[in-house]
């Protein structure tokens, strides 16, 4: 058989790729389908063909998957926002624990008997969907002139008229469909991203799962609404309603917040609360999305970082210090440190709100934080958490990480392909894998996050 682009083959789907794709192979050769589930025999047709391998469309099922479920959202497969939901619950567990597994041996140079003598099993969801506390929804116009909301499409800029995620909180579709009358009764147009024009460019939707507040940030291609106040009246009918702003972004620009929020009504914060500590959250705050899963790693971390009352803590990327705070009750002191100068003055005040005192927070980076604080006030790390963003940590944060000789490094990761990379570097440095817990965060796509705990075991013991 020819493997070319077109090409229409049938497969067995033999495994699952990092993204969550399906993997066959016909002939020896390796096509990658998504939307195709472990199991399945499909009809797929190739779209982009390499030497050794394709990305192919699936075209049908002749053979339904034993692990093959009917998906909660019609448009699961137009959105790509949720890569599993056709396959079992049990399964994506599985797939999430195996892709840790197989990056950690792969990239991170370990034997598959220490991983598997470290990993726990993962951690899942009793009710895997509505679980995101945050959401953020582009307006546009479809093909008939008419103003929706939704996602986008994968790999697109084009919209999916959806106000019912099965993701997200039970109260975005109320709030969407209020936006949209509002819209339509005051003639307001949706932003065209080609024209630059048009006022109303994305919805940010919060919720404090804990306490029931809500917030909506409209981003606006101007500085203001016409009749706000009957946008306000309108929101406030919704129990809970909080707070309500306008984000100005008045430019040319993927990024979707702008720089300037004007609160229309309520409070510029709503609170949550994870594990009995309180966070004020603003429109700009990093809180992470999925708040009962959260608590469960934040008390993994707390639980490998092993605290016994009279450690020095560092935890770095601290956002707006949710990790610092879990560990401040067990800790001496806890460092926190972030670049984003807004987190910190976040992380400050829910210190503050918390009535916490053995916790400091530092604007900066961690590799020039560090060093300083150590050379001039020596300040030392017992512990040391981190929790970079999906890229990992920067070499140089590693190196003065390595350098603080803490006794353990507890490393949350969004990433595990990032994270195995980084642990081969700290194997090399003296430190050696002990725990690895997997959590389910992203239920139903191919995301996963874990935290792991890495113990010095001197330099003479590098491997």
């Amino acid at each position: 058989m020819e493997f070319k682009k077109n090409t229409v083959c049938q497969v067995e789907i033999e495994d699952i790729g990092e993204s969550g794709e399906g993997i066959g192979k016909v002939e020896g050769y390796t096509l990658f389908i998504k939307d195709a589930v472990i199991g399945d025999v499909v009809v797929a047709k190739i779209m982009k063909a390499k030497k050794h391998y394709a990305y192919a469309r699936l075209e049908r099922v002749i053979t339904p998957s034993p692990f093959r479920v009917v998906p909660r959202c019609s448009f699961y497969r137009q959105c790509g926002g949720c890569q599993l939901q056709a396959l079992s619950y049990e399964k994506q567990l599985e797939f999430k624990q195996n892709k840790v597994r197989n990056n950690l041996i792969r990239i991170g140079g370990l034997t598959s008997e220490a991983v598997d003598k470290a990993m726990e099993p993962a951690v899942g969801m009793d009710e895997p969907f509505f679980y995101r506390n945050k959401a953020q929804f582009p307006f546009g116009v479809d093909k008939e002139g008419k103003t929706v909301t939704g996602f986008y499409a994968g790999r697109t800029h084009s919209i999916i008229a959806n106000t019912d995620c099965a993701l997200g909180a039970a109260e975005n579709k109320i709030i969407l469909e209020k936006i949209l009358a509002y819209m339509k009764e005051e003639g307001i147009a949706a932003y065209n991203e080609k024209s630059h024009q048009g006022l109303i460019r994305h919805v940010l939707i919060r919720k404090g799962f804990a306490t029931g507040q809500l917030m909506v940030c409209l981003v606006i291609n101007g500085k203001r609404l016409p009749e706000e106040k009957r946008l306000i009246e309108a929101l406030c009918r919704i129990p809970g309603m909080s707070s309500i702003s306008i984000s100005t972004n008045q430019e040319k620009t993927n990024i979707i917040m702008g720089k300037e929020i004007r609160l229309l009504y309520g409070k510029e914060q709503i609170e949550d609360t994870i594990g009995g500590l309180t966070f004020q959250i603003s429109p700009l705050s990093f809180y992470q999305v999925n708040p009962v899963q959260t608590e469960k790693i934040y008390a993994k971390a707390l639980e490998y970082a092993a605290l016994t009352g009279r450690e020095t803590v560092w935890d770095l990327y601290c956002g707006i210090g949710t990790i610092s705070l879990f560990l401040a009750g067990k800790a001496r002191q806890v460092y926190g440190v972030e670049i984003i100068p807004e987190a910190i003055a976040d992380a400050k005040k829910n210190a503050a709100y918390n009535g916490i005192a053995n916790v400091d927070f530092f604007v900066g980076k961690a590799e020039e934080i560090l060093p300083e604080k150590y050379a001039k006030e020596g300040i030392y790390a017992d512990v040391i958490v981190v929790d970079p963003p999906r890229k990992g940590c920067d070499e140089a944060c590693l190196c003065t990480m390595v350098k603080m000789e803490p006794k353990r490094i507890v490393y949350v990761s969004c990433n595990s392909a990032t994270l195995a990379r980084d642990v081969k570097y700290l194997r090399e440095q003296g430190y050696e894998m002990e725990r690895v817990g997997v959590f389910d965060n992203f239920p139903n796509t191919g995301h996963v996050e874990c935290v792991i705990m890495m113990q010095y075991c001197g330099k003479e013991k590098k491997k």
